[in-house]
């Protein structure tokens, strides 16, 4: 049996940040008996179809620091996974949640910082609370790891301010980085805004400039880059997101929750409203040609890259391996292709042409 893991999604947030398009419940309180009841009914429904014990256990969201320590260790206690990580906002870290979360079994917490920059965090609609002494709180945790994020391409940002805000991080020593270069999703508040005329995301230039530099920094700091968007220390990869990266099956409980079944079955939870009614999740099982594109999705985004035999009855059409390899932007050897240096900031461009150059052997 392939490494498995266990997501399990959180539905509360503060307020819908305005870049935020995951499936959240915005300012309601969070009732945290049903989210319980539920993720154990979701984890009872779908365990038969794995074999042996998960690997990992990632709880996010939404925002899973909005629950109490008990109710997370409920769940924390029933999986038994050896690697456990919480995503937290800074303002939620409480020392006695912390201390409770280690001493339950938690291994990792990640923080979503986002910036380090009120005027940014504001714009990001982050809450109004320095972020420094929840890292500090973190770094003196006793944790096995953690982790912070950072998004970058914000409206009106310069890359002084960039260097700014990544020295401002690098300066508690994180062990683990994940980089998000801003995406206007449809429905958002930023998309709103750009449909308006307001000019959301810097032209190619800027970000690419962004994105050098954050690679560069970040190599020189210690942290090296394992995934298009992570960046870690030795030893301090997040095990569970490499699940979904190496194509492994992972079972998701809560609304929203995205699951995919050892058998082949992908799974997607209803919303809160509608997984706590006992709606039924909408399941479907790929046919081999959109597999290979998962596969190729997932699997084109690590350093490791993709190996052909995860094809099966299909390949590239070597023409475009050809011409994308010339273009300094792909490594293919006898057994595998991933992506070169110049080709990681442009990871969706280069998995796009591969995905139109399938084809059937």
């Amino acid at each position: 049996m392939t490494p498995w893991g266990v997501y399990a999604h959180v539905p509360w947030c503060r307020v819908r940040c305005p870049y935020c398009a995951f499936d959240i419940v915005p300012r309601e309180r969070p009732d945290e008996d049903a989210w319980l009841l539920g993720v154990l009914g979701d984890l009872q429904r779908w365990r038969p179809a794995f074999t042996g014990d998960p690997a990992t256990l990632y709880i996010g969201g939404g925002t899973p620091s909005r629950l109490s320590a008990d109710t997370l260790l409920g769940l924390v206690e029933t999986v038994g996974a050896p690697d456990v990580t919480v995503e937290a906002n800074p303002e939620d870290l409480e020392p006695e949640w912390l201390e409770a979360l280690v001493a339950g079994g938690v291994s990792r917490v990640s923080l979503g910082v986002q910036s380090t920059v009120p005027r940014f965090a504001r714009r990001l609609g982050r809450a109004h609370v320095p972020a420094g002494p929840a890292i500090e709180r973190l770094r003196g945790s006793g944790l096995d790891s953690w982790s912070v994020d950072l998004i970058f391409g914000l409206p009106g940002q310069t890359l002084a301010d960039l260097v700014a805000d990544l020295e401002a991080l690098l300066a508690h020593e994180p062990p683990h980085v994940s980089l998000y270069g801003l995406t206007i999703e449809p429905g958002t508040g930023f998309a709103r805004l750009e449909a308006r005329g307001r000019e959301m995301e810097p032209d190619a230039d800027v970000w690419r400039s962004m994105y050098d530099h954050l690679v560069e920094r970040l190599e020189a700091a210690g942290l090296h880059r394992y995934e298009v968007s992570n960046f870690a220390r030795n030893g301090h990869r997040s095990a569970h997101n490499a699940l979904y990266w190496q194509g492994a099956p992972y079972l998701a409980v809560g609304p929203g929750a995205h699951g995919f079944a050892p058998d082949g079955r992908r799974w997607v939870n209803a919303s809160w409203a509608g997984w706590r009614r006992g709606e039924e999740p909408e399941i479907e099982r790929p046919d081999p040609e959109q597999a290979v594109l998962d596969a190729l999705i997932s699997g084109m985004r690590g350093v490791e890259g993709l190996p052909f035999a995860a094809l099966g009855r299909h390949r590239i059409d070597p023409v475009v391996l050809g011409q994308l390899q010339s273009a300094g932007l792909l490594e293919v050897d006898g057994w595998r292709m991933a992506l070169a240096h110049d080709g990681f900031p442009v990871a969706d461009a280069v998995i796009r042409a591969l995905a139109q150059a399938v084809r059937p052997t």
